[in-house]
């Protein structure tokens, strides 16, 4: 499911909402989210999941087209761990 899919079924499911309210709600939650982990926090979804991020240490990776060492630095990258009703629904 893409964004604009995400928001057509919750438009769909809730008739008195418009779809700019809509977007402006799903746009807000992600941005939320993306704030949060930006600075270092964790959100926890009960039921869903959590997200949070992990570092990546520096290391030398390879250019695939010339397999030349190329340094990567450093990074924080998000993390997703899905939650216990999560995991059960998906292995039902």
């Amino acid at each position: 499911m893409i964004r604009s899919e995400l928001v057509q079924k919750v438009s769909s499911e809730n008739p008195h909402l418009s779809n700019k309210d809509v977007e402006r709600l799903v746009t807000a939650f992600f941005d939320t989210i993306a704030n949060q982990l930006a600075r270092g926090g964790r959100v926890e979804l009960r039921g869903f999941g959590a997200f949070s991020t992990r570092q990546r240490d520096a290391r030398t990776g390879r250019n695939p087209r010339t397999g030349a060492a190329v340094a990567v630095d450093a990074k924080r990258v998000p993390y997703f761990k899905p939650g216990k009703e999560m995991r059960e629904r998906l292995n039902v």
